[in-house]
């Protein structure tokens, strides 16, 4: 990772020509005011394909157990990379088939030809999908969200960062009784696909998730990310938190950890106010992550 890779990876992020069709860029499904999502409950591909789950939000990637909804065995950007470029199913950029199209558009302009070269020096032909992927991981490496009041009031002691409303919110998610924490853990409030068994055990991948599995999305800018859950089917924190009191959906592949919990109307207004704590405005206007394109 070094800065000209960065550098590379954030044109190539915002950069249409990569899907098949030129329509769709990586930042149409994952745009930066919105923590990186796009406000779906359904991403739609560059073929106007409905996909069955929403875009997850890329902030803090670089440190995510697992980079998909369902394959814990996913934890390498790069490798990630190939799911949105040549998946099929369903189809995101739509490049499969089409990769020499697409590496021909990109050697074709000026710019590229530079910032290749000066990314991976030393290399023939810079300009390869390889690298496409390459520079596009480095930029996604660089989407960093840690600086919400929550964040203020923990590693700089800023005893003003939080309302009282917010700190009671905030002793509620790290309750024993609502539990919040133990699936939504650490710096990055998430956690990776939950296995009833062990590696043996995993079952087929389903349209479903992975046995009815999926991979604890992060709760960082969540006030941002609506609508929630991985079909999009709850529009506010509300109904997220009315869910999860109820004891979520009955199901045979259901955490332990779901348990269901008495929670009060002004308790409920607590936790939204320290969820949306979780809120880093900075990092949703960050200069660095903004779309270079435009400038």
């Amino acid at each position: 990772m070094t800065e000209e890779k960065v550098a590379l990876g954030r044109r190539l992020f915002y950069d249409l020509r990569l899907s098949s069709n030129g329509t769709q860029s990586c930042a149409s499904c994952h745009q930066q005011q919105r923590a990186f999502t796009d406000g779906r409950a359904h991403a739609v591909g560059s073929t106007g394909e409905e996909h069955p789950r929403g875009a997850m939000s890329l902030a803090n990637a670089a440190y995510g157990a697992s980079l998909t909804w369902t394959d814990p065995d996913t934890t390498n950007l790069e490798e990630q990379m190939r799911v949105p470029l040549l998946g099929e199913h369903p189809v995101e950029m739509g490049m499969a088939g089409h990769e020499d199209e697409v590496v021909a558009r990109l050697r074709r302009d000026s710019l590229y030809a530079r910032l290749f070269p000066a990314a991976f020096p030393g290399e023939g032909d810079a300009v390869s999908l390889v690298n496409v992927r390459k520079a596009i991981a480095s930029f996604e490496r660089t989407i960093l969200s840690g600086d919400s009041p929550y964040d203020r009031l923990v590693w700089k002691d800023d005893r003003d960062a939080l309302s009282p409303a917010a700190r009671r919110g905030m002793a509620l998610f790290f309750s024993e009784r609502l539990a919040c924490s133990k699936c939504h853990a650490g710096f990055t409030f998430s956690g990776p696909v939950r296995w009833a068994g062990g590696p043996e055990t995993r079952p087929a991948l389903e349209d479903n998730g992975l046995g009815g599995r999926f991979r604890v999305p992060t709760l960082r800018n969540i006030a941002v990310t609506a609508p929630y859950m991985h079909d999009g089917r709850f529009e506010t924190l509300d109904a997220v938190i009315d869910h999860y009191a109820e004891g979520g959906l009955p199901s045979p592949t259901l955490s332990a950890l779901v348990k269901g919990f008495t929670i009060t109307k002004e308790e409920k207004a607590e936790l939204v106010e320290f969820l949306e704590s979780l809120t880093d405005v900075d990092f949703l206007k960050d200069p660095r992550l903004a779309d270079p394109w435009r400038n």
